[in-house]
C-alpha cells in the first residue's frame, strides 16, 4: 500500500498563528521531498516567510505553489480570510525539478527541461495573469515534457500575484517538472452543459461575431438560448457563454469564454477571444445543476483510469466557481471529497486554469499522484 501524503490547513488572524496550527497536523508521518504551499492574497506580504518556516520547521527544502484569492484542501475552501493549504508529497530525489523564470518563449528554448538525468514528463506550473505570453508558454512547456500535460493556474489576488518556486516570483511561469517515475492521472471539469447545437463561424472580425453557419450570429443566439435571456444582458453574461471548440480533441473538448457584448441592431455577438472564421462554436449555460452533474462525470472517470489507491491530489479552480456556481460552505470541494473521500488534497482559485497545453476558463482541473 502506497503511504498517503500530509497536509493541513488553516485560518486565522496572523500568519504565525496559521503556520503553527498547521505544523501541528503535518506533524508524525513518513519523511517528504517536496512540498505544495497555497496562500490566500492576504498573506501575499509573508509568502517568504511562511515558505521559510515550513522549510525549517518540516526539513523539506523544495516548495511550489501560489496566492489565490482562495485556496482549498479536502472539503474546505477559504475565501476573504487569511488562510494556508499545504501539502507534503514523498518523491524520490531525482524524479522531479523545480523550476522559475519562464517568462518569455526564448527562455524555453534555452532551458532543459529535466529531473536530474530523467526527461521530464509532466508539469505542474502556476503563472501571473499579467503576462500576456502564458498561452504560449504553457503551449511551449506542453511541448517540451513527455506526455504533453501541462496542469495548474493563474495566480489571483487583489495586489501582488505571486508564485512560489523555492522564493516567491512575479511576472511570468514557475512550478515543478516530473518524471516518468511519479504515476499522475488529470482530469478537468467545465461546469457548462451546451445550449444548442455546434456551428461554424463564417464571418467575423477579430472578437465580433458577424455570422454563424451563413446566419446572423445573434439570431443564432437567440434560437439556441431563447430570446428572453437575450435581451437582459447582465444576466446573459452570467449564464450563457460561447464554447469554442478544440480542434482534434477526441473527448469533446472546448473553451468556455464570456459574451461581452451584443449588438441588436446589426445581429452581432462579441466574445472574449479571438472569433475566426471556420472555427466551431457552441453556446453554453453554466449552473449549478450542469456543473455538479459534470463534477461527477470527471470523478467517475479520473477514478475509472486508477489501479491504486491515490496518495494525494491537487485542485485548481476557477474564481467563478466555487461558492458562485455551487452554493456556500465548500460545497465544490465537499463533492470532490464525497468522491474521491478524505485524500490529501490542496489548491486554490484561479484567474485560469491550466490542462493539456492550454489556458481554459469556469474549470476545474483535479489531478491525482498515484
Amino acid at each position: 500500500m502506497s503511504t498517503p501524503f500530509r497536509y493541513a490547513h488553516a485560518a486565522g488572524e496572523d500568519w504565525r498563528e496559521i503556520v503553527q496550527s498547521c505544523l501541528k497536523q503535518l506533524s508524525g508521518g513518513p519523511p517528504a521531498t517536496l512540498g505544495f504551499i497555497y496562500l490566500t492574497d492576504l498573506l501575499a506580504a509573508h509568502a517568504d516567510d511562511i515558505t521559510a518556516f515550513f522549510r525549517e520547521k518540516t526539513g523539506v527544502q523544495h516548495w511550489v505553489g501560489s496566492t489565490g484569492i482562495g485556496v482549498c484542501a479536502t472539503g474546505r475552501e477559504y475565501f476573504d480570510e487569511p488562510a494556508i493549504a499545504v501539502m507534503l508529497a514523498d518523491f524520490a530525489p531525482g524524479s522531479f525539478q523545480v523550476f522559475s523564470g519562464i517568462r518569455t518563449a526564448d527562455d524555453i528554448k534555452m532551458r532543459k527541461f529535466n529531473c536530474g538525468e530523467r526527461a521530464a514528463n509532466f508539469a505542474i506550473v502556476h503563472a501571473d495573469p499579467v503576462n500576456s505570453s502564458v498561452p504560449e508558454l504553457i503551449a511551449g512547456i506542453a511541448a517540451k515534457v513527455e506526455s504533453g500535460f501541462v496542469v495548474g493556474g493563474l495566480s489571483s489576488s487583489r495586489g501582488e500575484n505571486l508564485q512560489i518556486a523555492e522564493k516567491t516570483h512575479e511576472g511570468g511561469l514557475s512550478g515543478v517538472l516530473l518524471s516518468d517515475e511519479i504515476t499522475v492521472a488529470t482530469r478537468l471539469t467545465q461546469g457548462c452543459s451546451p445550449a444548442g447545437p455546434v456551428h461554424k463561424i463564417t464571418d467575423a472580425q477579430r472578437n465580433i461575431i458577424l455570422k454563424l453557419d451563413g446566419r446572423l450570429a445573434l439570431d443564432v443566439l437567440k434560437e439556441d438560448v431563447g430570446e428572453k435571456i437575450t435581451r437582459d444582458v447582465q444576466r446573459l453574461a452570467g449564464t450563457v457563454f460561447a464554447g469554442l471548440t478544440v480542434a482534434g480533441s477526441d473527448t469533446g473538448d472546448y473553451l468556455v469564454r464570456n459574451l461581452v457584448g451584443i449588438d441588436g441592431e446589426r445581429g452581432l455577438v462579441a466574445i472574449g477571444d479571438n472569433a475566426a472564421e471556420g472555427t466551431e462554436l457552441m453556446f453554453c449555460r453554466r449552473d449549478n445543476a450542469s456543473a455538479v452533474e459534470d463534477m461527477q462525470r470527471m470523478l467517475a472517470s479520473i477514478q475509472e483510469g486508477l489501479y491504486t489507491k491515490p496518495r494525494g491530489a491537487l485542485y485548481f479552480s476557477c474564481l467563478g466557481r466555487g461558492a458562485n456556481l455551487f452554493g456556500p460552505d465548500s460545497e465544490e470541494l465537499k463533492l470532490i471529497q464525497a468522491g474521491l473521500g478524505d485524500l490529501p488534497l490542496v489548491g486554490f482559485f484561479c484567474n485560469g486554469e491550466i490542462s493539456h497545453n492550454r489556458l481554459y476558463g469556469y474549470t476545474g482541473v483535479l489531478t491525482l499522484f498515484a
